[in-house]
């Protein structure tokens, strides 16, 4: 069975019990500056979780698309990705555990045929505020999962929200208890025997978690204490990978088959084939994932830079290109492209924006390929010049050069130098001080989830990015394109199509026109309709895929009619008054802007 079948049989599943089918959220949340990625379908319903009541009901299922940073590190081996699809459903005060355990069991065993021998469950086991989830294991057995099958966790392994464990809760955050539903892999040989050193729950690999039912039914309050919230609330989330590879009887992943095309074409580049030696299986798996998630990225307009998305897609890009180069296919952009032009049969938002995407991966194939220069004359430099090449010299060239360290420790090999186990552990101490620091920003970035999106000044810069790439094509001709936006709470960042800076006088008349359309208080007004229909209006529709099917346009007067997900004023006269501050040329076609609310300059 495909993945594009389960995920098909999944939503279909769902519909026939009372459910609607909701849009997916972007992978960068439009104008959200406390999160860098959506990673996990839940990310858009938190209000609702909360009591907010949602415009389609209390029944919802969806297939979202989710990025995750955690597991970058982790991805080589047999089943972490940074990209990947996650299958969601939720009740909103509707039914609760019965319901949910009764049909998420029913999907897996009846509707895509898992072995129901093969897969095990887990309960919360209870802590000094929670009982023991004894409702769940009942409803388990009831269903007809032996008793050897059905396993107890603590709060690190069967509590779910955010932040972690409740203990780890911030005051305002929502959670709870979950039961999880694992697979187990047969005939693998090299796995310990089940019940002597591992258990379902573990990290050997011979059980593959596929699916999770949350029941979202406690908020952490000021004083450290959990209560229940007014509704009681089901948030599932199933991996799209993990089932289709549970389905294969393979622990592996990448042997699924939307990994399949991209798996082969770098076969066909580098010569040989996948999982023919350890070593090279490592680098065939991250270039896959990376390049799917980097391709992704791009259709949605994220450009690599030394910021934010676009440091995280930088990084992705020149790891996978490395990791090419390893496997002896060089690191030119014409080869990666190539390679990862297979991802347009798998993904229509890649397949639409493959231009943009090709000349993007090009442009920063051939920054890695300086940089790697710069890193390799230093390196040269250095070894001929008796300096010893310590941890933390590589890891300074690491960071500093993007020169990873398995190529520093191969030239010191080539120039009979060794790089030691302890200068290793050096390097890889700087590294994990470097991942801490990552994770705190990620952390401090993500806590605020959606709940700022209203936020005054990022509603009235989101407003201005429309009039802006309104005035631009109107002072500047309609060839211009959205090519990726990004906001905080001091400016607002657009980037676009155009060949090459602007000049005085043209950033003049832009800004002008903007703050003239703003005077005339144009009323912003919007209505939900097919994405075909909206672009029939002549609505604006760059990256508009990104959206669903069902999409919002968004009108200022006869001056901007925008397909657009994100927050705007009623009035344009409620955005004040705009300053472009800055403009900077990123790329092959690309300018960036620039802009700022009157006063906050």
């Amino acid at each position: 069975m495909t993945t594009k079948e389960i995920r098909e049989k999944y939503i279909a599943f769902f519909k026939a019990r009372g459910h609607k089918e909701i849009a997916p959220s972007p992978l960068v949340l439009e104008n959200d500056p406390t999160t860098l990625f959506t990673s996990s379908g839940m990310q858009q319903m938190i209000p609702f979780l909360k009591g907010e009541k949602h415009p389609l009901g209390t029944r919802l299922v969806d297939s979202q698309p989710s990025l995750r940073l955690q597991d970058i590190e982790e991805v080589g081996d047999n089943r972490h990705t940074t990209f990947f699809e996650m299958l969601g459903n939720w009740s909103l005060g509707d039914y609760f555990k019965k319901d949910q355990l009764l049909w998420v069991w029913e999907f897996m065993t009846k509707e895509i045929g898992l072995d129901p021998k093969r897969l095990y469950v887990s309960c919360f086991v209870g802590n000094d505020e929670v009982g023991k989830d004894t409702e769940s294991y009942d409803i388990w057995k009831k269903i007809g999962v032996d008793d050897g099958h059905i396993h107890f966790y603590d709060a690190k392994k069967n509590w779910w929200s955010r932040a972690g464990e409740p203990s780890k809760m911030p005051a305002g955050e929502i959670g709870g208890p979950d039961s999880e539903i694992f697979f187990e892999f047969e005939n693998v040989s090299h796995y310990p025997a089940f019940g002597k050193f591992c258990h379902p729950n573990c990290d050997c690999g011979k059980f593959l978690e596929i699916g999770n039912s949350v029941f979202m039914q406690f908020m952490k309050n000021e004083d450290g204490t959990l209560s229940e919230l007014p509704q009681k609330n089901v948030d599932f989330g199933g991996g799209l990978e993990r089932i289709a590879a549970a389905l294969n009887n393979d622990p592996d992943v990448f042997k699924i088959d939307i990994f399949k095309s991209i798996i082969n074409k770098v076969e066909k580049e580098v010569g040989f084939n996948y999982g023919t030696d350890t070593k090279k299986t490592k680098s065939f798996r991250i270039v896959a994932d990376h390049l799917r998630a980097s391709c992704n990225l791009l259709a949605e307009g994220v450009l690599p830079s030394n910021k934010l998305q676009g440091y995280v897609l930088r990084r992705l890009i020149r790891r996978a290109m490395f990791h090419f180069h390893l496997l002896g296919a060089g690191i030119s952009g014409s080869g990666v492209s190539h390679v990862a032009e297979s991802l347009r049969r798998e993904y229509t938002s890649i397949d639409k924006n493959w231009d943009f995407v090709e000349e993007n991966l090009n442009v920063e194939a051939t920054r890695f390929e300086s940089a790697l220069k710069r890193g390799l004359a230093k390196l040269t430099r250095a070894v001929s010049d008796g300096v010893k090449i310590d941890g933390k010299v590589a890891f300074d060239l690491y960071q500093n050069d993007g020169f990873p360290l398995e190529l520093t420790m191969e030239i010191l090999s080539q120039n009979g130098m060794n790089f030691s186990a302890e200068e290793k552990n050096l390097f890889e101490s700087e590294f994990e001080k470097h991942k801490e620091n990552s994770r705190s920003m990620s952390a401090g970035i993500f806590k605020g989830g959606l709940e700022n999106k209203s936020d005054e000044t990022i509603t009235k810069l989101h407003t201005a990015t429309h009039l802006l790439h309104a005035a631009l094509r109107e002072i500047l001709g309609e060839h211009v394109g959205q090519k990726g936006s990004h906001i905080t709470n001091e400016r607002l960042r657009f980037d676009f199509s155009y060949p090459q800076k602007l000049t005085d006088d043209e950033i003049k008349k832009v800004e002008n026109l903007i703050n003239e359309k703003i005077k005339e208080d144009l009323p912003v007004t919007f209505s939900e309709m097919s994405l075909d229909e909206a672009i029939k209006t002549g609505a604006l529709h760059f990256f508009a895929e990104k959206y669903g099917k069902k999409v919002k346009v968004y009108t200022m007067g006869s001056f901007s009619r925008e397909i657009c997900g994100g927050p705007h004023v009623t009035h344009t006269k409620d955005v004040g008054g705009v300053n472009i501050i800055k403009q900077e040329k990123i790329g092959a076609g690309i300018v960036r802007l620039y802009a700022s609310l009157e006063g906050k300059s």
